[in-house]
């Protein structure tokens, strides 16, 4: 009924309006209520332990739609295992001119340029400190544009947010911030890791995760696992928007700047998570994202190597009831495939996936 209703009626609604209005109002109506929560779903099977964290189920919500921490407990009812928020960055930010979304609808996919708009470190810690999370709460560092110094928004984001965080993403990766993704180079990302789980060591033990770009060749993946794999980093996200524009050349839209998200991302993000798995030690673990808006792609990233996945652009062009849906989805797999747990799939196809071409 609920993805009836999305269709038929709550969807051509939003998407009469100009993207980030459509956001605010699916903010509120979570906010509201008048979003009804997914009937429980406690499997066994689905969960995962990794990082020192238990998670219910292997499914959770990407960075930016939760950028303010305005409904993390909300997004958890509609099935999420997990939520981050952000990203979030030392001061408030307003990011770039509008328009900076634009929907590619007939691709199911976004492209923005969004630049990192939030309320900054104190409203989102405020607002999580009122009313606590229930569940595993994940927050999503980054740095102000005109900031002297990226790395040390990021230790500061530790700092700030190190009593309360389950863990942390670094985020490296926005396309839409100039210079950011140069953190990822080899003595740069030394330098920012070192500070960071420097800071986060002196704040307690909170797991911290590297949120890397698709838009990496075998050299750079190289690079990046060299420094990743002689750290104390907990894990890795894989990946961010893409810059590509191959997927959906075909429509005038793709022609605007920023990050491309969504199902035309699935494929590239998909291999370069392989990629990364086969460079990384085997206790590091790997965060799906790109592209997630079915049972089975969210089974695909699992083959891949990922222990987790994360979705939000699926969720734009199918309703609150995709969360829920997958995660039903992923226990009956289970049965048919008479398993007892989701990580025995994990990395089973991270060969195959590798080898394919973008």
């Amino acid at each position: 009924m609920k993805d009836v209703l999305f269709s038929r009626f709550l969807k051509p609604a939003l998407f009469a309006l100009k993207p980030e209005r459509a956001h605010e109002f699916s903010v509120r109506g979570l906010q509201s209520g008048l979003v009804p929560a997914c009937p429980k779903i406690d499997n066994p099977g689905l969960k995962i332990r990794l990082a020192g964290l238990e998670f219910p189920n292997p499914l959770g919500i990407a960075a930016g739609y939760d950028k303010n921490a305005e409904v993390p407990n909300q997004l958890l009812k509609l099935g999420f295992g997990f939520t981050e928020i952000g990203t979030v960055t030392p001061r408030p930010q307003r990011g770039n001119p509008h328009p900076r979304i634009f929907r590619l609808t007939k691709e199911q996919a976004i492209i923005n340029r969004l630049g990192f708009n939030n309320d900054g470190h104190q409203k989102a810690l405020q607002r999580l400190k009122l009313r606590p999370v229930d569940g595993i709460l994940g927050i999503n560092i980054g740095a102000n544009k005109d900031t002297p110094d990226f790395i040390e928004d990021y230790v500061l984001g530790i700092e700030a947010f190190a009593e309360i965080a389950d863990y942390f993403t670094v985020n490296i990766s926005s396309p839409n911030t100039p210079g950011l993704r140069d953190l990822q180079a080899g003595a740069l990302l030394e330098k920012l890791l070192t500070q960071v789980l420097s800071a986060r060591d002196k704040a307690g033990s909170v797991p911290v995760f590297l949120k890397i770009a698709p838009d990496l060749n075998d050299r750079e993946l190289d690079e990046i696992a060299d420094v990743v794999n002689r750290s104390a980093l907990d894990g890795v996200i894989v990946s961010n928007t893409t810059l590509a524009r191959s997927e959906v050349i075909q429509n005038p839209v793709s022609m605007e700047a920023g990050g491309l998200s969504g199902r035309p991302l699935f494929r590239k993000s998909t291999i370069i998570l392989a990629r990364m798995r086969q460079r990384l030690s085997s206790n590091l673990p790997i965060i799906g994202v790109g592209g997630v808006d079915s049972v089975e792609t969210a089974i695909d990233k699992i083959e891949a190597g990922a222990s987790l996945v994360q979705l939000y652009t699926g969720m734009i062009y199918q309703g609150p009831g995709l969360p829920g849906r997958i995660v039903k989805g992923l226990g009956d797999y289970l049965k048919q495939q008479k398993l007892n747990s989701i990580s025995q799939i994990i990395g089973t196809k991270t060969d195959q996936w590798a080898s394919e071409k973008e």
